[in-house]
């Protein structure tokens, strides 16, 4: 204290000699000048000494680091008694559907949740429940789309050092089997789709990783190719007409791993039991979609909506490069407020319309019980203390973003028409999680909800107004904008 008054002296009552007196004065009276002699750039030996002896020791650390060294940290951090709570699984507000698709082990979430709130209208025209899009058809095109965007990319890109952060982006990611909304409405649009049986899943279709090493070297390579040719003064036609030779290469290992793509096909609408209940036309891919579309325009008719606390809301923002089509669109989303997106989604539940929506799924969730809720798991008590960064915070620090596509299709709406929890149609198969789905608390919605598809016609008139202004343009290695 003796020391203190004397600081505090001298602040007041020195001749002023600029700032550096005073400003001293104030960093010797900060609360932190008692951390000063543990500063240090190194884990040296007396800050080592330090953080042995801040550690405790009693039976019950010994026992709790026991458990934790050698068993899930899910299954220790599991609040039983929120847990043992059955989950309430009745909604309000549900668009029913039948049969769950499965993704297996595959990045296609995208693409399965697209199709899938594509299929429910779908169903609707053909007159059957029992229907469903062939994923490896659109995935086919999809993987053949993004060979040749990122070639494109190289050549249009060639002048630029091979060092340079956009370069060295398009080599870290010449092709993924992740993707966007975006994605479904062009691929589709420019393909059409085929039923399920029409082209069936193969086991690379299923399990993509290692045949996507393969084809990722290959373009690689050719990207390569590419820039030492635009080295030695090749045209920028001459570098795309090479890019074309190159890419037959990439159609045939493609054709190899998924089947070549039908053009044309002869079906029929069936029901559960397999009966035929309509009768058989012959169709092209695109004469299918049109018709199972029923005129909709999955560009046009429809906006992205994100809620990302890190940006400014009400405006709009473009993702470059984060497109499937070469000639299609970048992802374009309105930010919004959480609040104002949750009456969109319960207008669209409302009408029978299912949505594209994409979260932070493997945040608190529960797999055995299907329940994404922010008390499942109290990681805080386990470890002695807080986990505490808000939605913002966890994206400017990477520790949070969307990571995994579903189908949102119910809301439960208590007296006062507030939405208490939500269910989602999943792709992981029908054993997974509650018969196929997720169930989310609304709590959980607002902390892990990033992305979700509406038609147009929910937005109010502001909203439409604010899809109007020009896109803020964001680089494809944003972090909240990769591949779902």
């Amino acid at each position: 204290m003796k020391n203190k008054s004397n600081y505090l002296f001298h602040f007041l009552f020195s001749p002023f000699r600029g700032l550096g007196g005073p400003l001293l004065t104030l960093i010797l009276l900060s609360p932190f000048r008692g951390l000063e002699g543990l500063a240090q750039t190194s884990i040296t030996p007396d800050v080592l000494s330090t953080l042995e002896k801040a550690q405790t020791n009693t039976a019950a650390d010994r026992a709790l680091r026991n458990v934790i060294s050698s068993t899930s940290i899910n299954k220790v951090a599991l609040d039983m008694q929120h847990s043992s709570a059955a989950t309430d699984t009745y909604f309000s507000l549900e668009t029913k559907n039948t049969g769950i698709s499965d993704q297996q082990s595959s990045g296609r979430c995208w693409l399965f949740t697209g199709l899938n709130v594509l299929r429910h209208q779908a169903m609707k025209k053909l007159g059957t429940n029992n229907f469903f899009f062939s994923q490896v058809y659109c995935f086919f095109y999809d993987q053949l789309e993004k060979s040749n965007l990122f070639l494109q990319g190289i050549i249009d890109t060639r002048k630029k050092d091979i060092d340079d952060r956009e370069v060295a982006w398009l080599f870290q990611n010449p092709l993924s089997d992740g993707g966007t909304y975006t994605g479904v409405a062009d691929l589709v649009s420019k393909y059409g789709v085929v039923p399920q049986e029409v082209m069936a899943e193969t086991f690379v279709s299923n399990s993509t990783s290692e045949f996507n090493s393969h084809i990722k070297r290959k373009l690689r390579e050719c990207g390569i190719q590419l820039r030492e040719k635009a080295a030695k003064g090749a045209s920028e036609k001459q570098l795309e007409a090479e890019k074309v030779e190159m890419m037959k290469t990439i159609y045939r290992m493609l054709s190899m791993a998924y089947g070549e793509p039908v053009k044309s096909f002869t079906w029929a609408p069936k029901d559960a039991s397999g009966k035929i209940i309509g009768e058989a036309k012959t169709y092209t891919p695109m004469e299918f979609y049109k018709m199972v579309s029923d005129g909709t325009d999955l560009n046009a008719d429809y906006v992205m909506l994100m809620n990302d606390p890190s940006r400014e809301y009400n405006k709009v923002y473009e993702i470059e490069y984060d497109r499937h089509v070469y000639d299609g669109h970048n992802w374009l989303y309105l930010n919004l407020d959480i609040e104002e997106i949750k009456p969109l989604c319960i207008a669209s539940i409302k009408d029978s319309c299912q949505m594209y929506f994409s979260c932070d799924v493997g945040k608190q969730m529960n797999r055995a019980t299907g329940l994404l809720d922010i008390k499942n798991y109290d990681y805080g008590s386990l470890f002695g203390t807080e986990f505490g960064m808000n939605k913002k915070q966890r994206i400017q620090s990477h520790d949070s973003g969307s990571s995994h596509a579903m189908t949102l299709m119910a809301v439960d709406l208590d007296h006062n028409e507030r939405p208490t929890k939500w269910k989602v149609e999943n792709s992981w198969g029908a054993s997974n999680g509650f018969a196929g789905h997720l169930i989310m608390t609304d709590e959980w919605f607002n902390e892990y909800m990033f992305r979700v598809v509406v038609n147009k016609k929910y937005l109010n008139e502001e909203q439409k107004k604010l899809m109007q202004q020009k896109p803020i343009k964001l680089p494809a290695w944003d972090p909240m904008f990769m591949d779902e």
